[in-house]
């Protein structure tokens, strides 16, 4: 980073930070890519492109553009939010539920629906994949119904090294497609907005309205490119989230199989799960109204290990306490000095 050769992105372009973007507009199978500070305001940009005030967009429930941005999609993309149920597993929508809510043209005052957001893979289930001929279907009938498509890939690296294929495979019939270069590969700051060359034309015009031009960017740019470099080992985090619910299970706690690096467990106490797992020295956040624990590139095998036994098994509900949910046992030897990050 110290090293990285820079300019003014917001005037004649950066040109560490023109590589990254060519870079990551190829790996997606893009004509051209913008670098935003955040995921967040990568897909804002997208939404503000393709939303007009009286549209309505479709995402699947608890999607991060739904539940994770402050409502901006409504308040300054203009677009009316209307959540779909997960009918074909968890996080994902079919065809056939995108044609029936995409409905048709109804009188001038009602709301018209021109577009589809979709998550790759969904946070809010779980990290739960979408397979290349998944989207590929729910993409083609969003379009034959006349919508707009957006991919939410925040975590798209973590799919395609699930599921072996590049992260082009997965963007297929997608208008706009936003990857975060902070979630697992390491960067400290970044994501990336692709799609058509109009649409990043005029993304940098929104980039700008939004405040999210830089100037010597390639500084943070630098940090992408290596972040892109570090995608395979992701496999690293997947293996060890698996290892890691595993050996919940093994305890008695009700954690899910994950497909990625997120575990999710299901309590009846959420905040008071939190805080024992802090006390044990163990960090985690809630999640769909669950306990959430992601592996990533500074957790070890040894933190899976020591985590496990921190955490430890469930103590039972007390008899005739129904509202008390699974406990952590506590340590006679007190709380240990390290706390691995969930």
């Amino acid at each position: 980073m110290a090293a990285a050769e820079v300019g003014d992105d917001v005037l004649d372009r950066d040109p560490t930070m023109q590589e990254l973007e060519e870079r990551v507009a190829g790996m997606l199978g893009a004509a051209a890519a913008m670098w935003t500070p955040s995921g967040s305001m990568g897909n804002l940009i997208a939404l503000m492109h393709h939303l007009q005030r009286g549209d309505a967009f479709l995402a699947p429930a608890g999607s991060h553009v739904l539940d994770a941005e402050l409502g901006t999609a409504a308040w300054i993309a203009g677009g009316m939010p209307r959540p779909m149920e997960h009918d074909a597993g968890p996080g994902k929508v079919s065809p056939d539920a995108v044609r029936r809510a995409a409905g048709t043209a109804g009188p001038y005052f009602t709301l018209r629906t021109t577009l589809l957001c979709v998550e790759n893979t969904h946070n809010g289930a779980g990290g739960t994949v979408t397979a290349p001929e998944e989207h590929a279907a729910v993409a083609a009938a969003a379009r034959a119904a006349k919508l707009r498509v957006h991919l939410d890939g925040a975590r798209l690296w973590h799919a395609a090294v699930a599921l072996g294929v590049p992260p082009a495979a997965l963007t297929v019939g997608s208008d706009t497609v936003q990857v975060c270069l902070s979630k697992g590969l390491g960067a400290p700051v970044g994501s990336v907005v692709a799609g058509s060359e109009e649409f990043v034309e005029n993304a940098r015009r929104l980039r700008k309205m939004l405040g999210g031009g830089v100037r010597q960017g390639g500084v943070l740019a630098a940090a992408g490119l290596v972040a892109l470099d570090r995608i395979d080992r992701l496999a690293e985090d997947h293996e060890r989230a698996t290892t890691l619910a595993a050996g919940l299970r093994e305890r008695g706690w009700r954690a899910s199989v994950p497909q990625t690096n997120i575990v999710l467990i299901a309590v009846a106490d959420l905040p008071g799960t939190l805080r024992r797992f802090e006390s044990s020295g163990v960090r985690a956040s809630a999640m769909s109204g669950q306990v959430r624990l992601i592996t990533h590139a500074d957790i070890s095998d040894a933190d899976i290990t020591a985590t496990l036994a921190r955490i430890g098994p469930v103590e039972p509900a007390r008899s005739g306490d129904p509202s008390a949910g699974p406990r952590t046992l506590r340590r006679s030897e007190g709380r240990p000095a390290a706390q691995p990050r969930g």
